[in-house]
C-alpha cells in the first residue's frame, strides 16, 4: 500500500482574525513536500480552493515547483475541480508536470466540496453535474487520443485537434466525498478512486467501497488493476501535548468552514470522539496512527492512504515533524504488516 501526505495549504490567522502571509505558507509547503520525498513517502496531494483560508488555488503550480525539488514522490491534485476548469488546460498543465518530473504527476478530479469556483469562472451551479460529466469525458478523450473530435452541450466542440504536450500514461483518479453516483462513474470508467473520509466512523464507508469494487468488476475491468485510496485528516506527533493542542488549530478551521454551512461550533468532545479508536481522525502518536491506517487497509482493501495534515495551519515545525514520523515510524509499522 502506498502512503502519502495531502494538504490544502491552510492559512493561519492571528488573534485579530487577520490571515497570515500566503507567500510564507507556500514556501513552507515546498519544504514539506521535499521532506516527504526524502523520508520515502509515495505520494503528495494538494487541493484546489478559492477561499481566503487556503493558499492554493492552482495545485498544478505547486506540483510543478515540487517537481524540481523532489526525486521519487508522486505528485497529485486532490482535487482539481474539473466542473469549473478547462479540460484542455488541465491536461496540458499536468502533462507538463508529468514530463518535467519523469512521469510522477497524477490528476485527481472531482466536483469539489466548495462552490466558489463556479461564479468565479462564470459557470451556472444548475449545471453542476452535467459540467463534470462532460468535462471528464473530454479530459479522458484528450489523454487517450491524439486526434480529438468531441462535442457536448456546455462547451464548444473539438474537431480533429491534438493537445500538446502529449503524455498518454498520465493517471486520472476520481476523488469523491461519498456520493454513490460518483463512485459508480469511476467504476464504470475503470478509473482509480480516492475517498475523503472526514468525521464519523470509517466503517460507514464500507458499503461505498464495496459498491465500487462490485461495479468495477461488473463493468469488466481487471480487478488486479483496481486502485482504491483514502484521504483522511491526520496529524502525527510523539508529544501528547502537541496532539492535545492541535484541537485549537483544527477547531478554528472547522468553525471557519462551518460558518457558511450552519454548523455548530466544533467541540473538544467531537475532537476526542474523532480521534478515538472508532473515529475517523488519525490524530495521535505513530503507533496510534499506524493502527488506524492498517485497520482501514484491512477494512477497505486500500492500495493508497493519503494523510491530510495541514487542517487549521499548525506550525511549520510541527508539520515537518508529522511528515517525518509518517515517513519513518508510521510507514515502518504499516509496511511491516502489509
Amino acid at each position: 500500500m502506498e502512503l502519502g501526505v495531502g494538504m490544502f495549504g491552510d492559512i493561519g490567522f492571528d488573534k485579530t482574525g487577520k490571515a497570515l502571509d500566503p507567500g510564507t505558507r507556500l514556501k513552507e509547503m515546498i519544504e514539506e513536500i521535499k521532506l516527504a520525498d526524502e523520508v520515502g513517502l509515495d505520494v503528495f496531494g494538494i487541493g484546489e480552493h478559492h477561499r481566503p483560508d487556503y493558499a492554493v488555488s492552482s495545485p498544478e503550480i505547486i506540483l510543478a515547483a515540487a517537481a524540481s525539488v523532489t526525486k521519487k514522490i508522486r505528485l497529485m491534485s486532490t482535487v482539481t475541480v474539473l466542473s469549473s476548469a478547462e479540460p484542455v488546460k488541465v491536461y496540458q498543465d499536468f502533462s507538463t508536470i508529468h514530463l518535467l518530473s519523469g512521469g510522477r504527476a497524477e490528476i485527481g478530479v472531482g466536483r469539489g466540496s466548495f462552490i466558489e469556483s463556479f461564479p468565479l469562472f462564470g459557470y451556472d451551479l444548475r449545471d453542476y453535474d452535467q459540467l463534470f460529466e462532460e468535462k471528464l469525458d473530454l479530459l479522458l478523450k484528450i489523454r487517450n487520443e491524439t486526434n480529438v473530435s468531441w462535442s457536448g452541450k456546455l462547451r464548444a466542440p473539438m474537431s480533429g485537434q491534438t493537445v500538446y504536450p502529449r503524455s498518454v500514461d498520465l493517471p486520472v483518479w476520481i476523488a469523491v466525498g461519498g456520493t454513490p453516483e460518483s463512485v459508480k462513474r469511476a467504476a464504470r470508467l475503470g478509473l482509480p478512486l480516492i475517498v475523503a473520509i472526514i468525521g464519523g466512523s470509517p466503517r460507514q464507508f464500507i458499503p461505498l467501497m464495496d459498491y465500487y469494487k462490485e461495479e468495477y468488476a461488473a463493468n469488466g475491468h481487471d480487478m488486479d488493476r483496481l486502485q482504491l485510496g483514502v484521504h483522511a485528516h491526520t496529524f502525527v506527533h510523539d508529544d501528547p501535548a502537541v496532539i492535545d493542542d492541535y484541537f485549537n488549530y483544527y477547531a478554528a478551521q472547522m468553525d471557519r468552514v462551518g460558518a457558511g454551512r450552519g454548523w455548530q461550533p466544533f467541540s473538544r468532545a467531537q475532537y476526542e470522539a474523532g480521534r478515538s479508536a472508532k473515529g475517523a481522525y488519525l490524530f495521535g502518536d505513530p503507533d496510534q496512527v499506524a493502527d488506524k491506517i492498517l485497520e482501514m487497509k484491512e477494512m477497505f482493501g486500500l492500495t493508497r492512504f493519503v494523510a491530510h495534515m495541514d487542517v487549521g495551519a499548525p506550525p511549520h515545525a510541527q508539520l515537518m515533524r508529522s511528515i517525518e514520523l509518517l515517513g519513518t515510524k508510521v510507514a515502518e509499522a504499516v509496511r511491516k504488516h502489509s
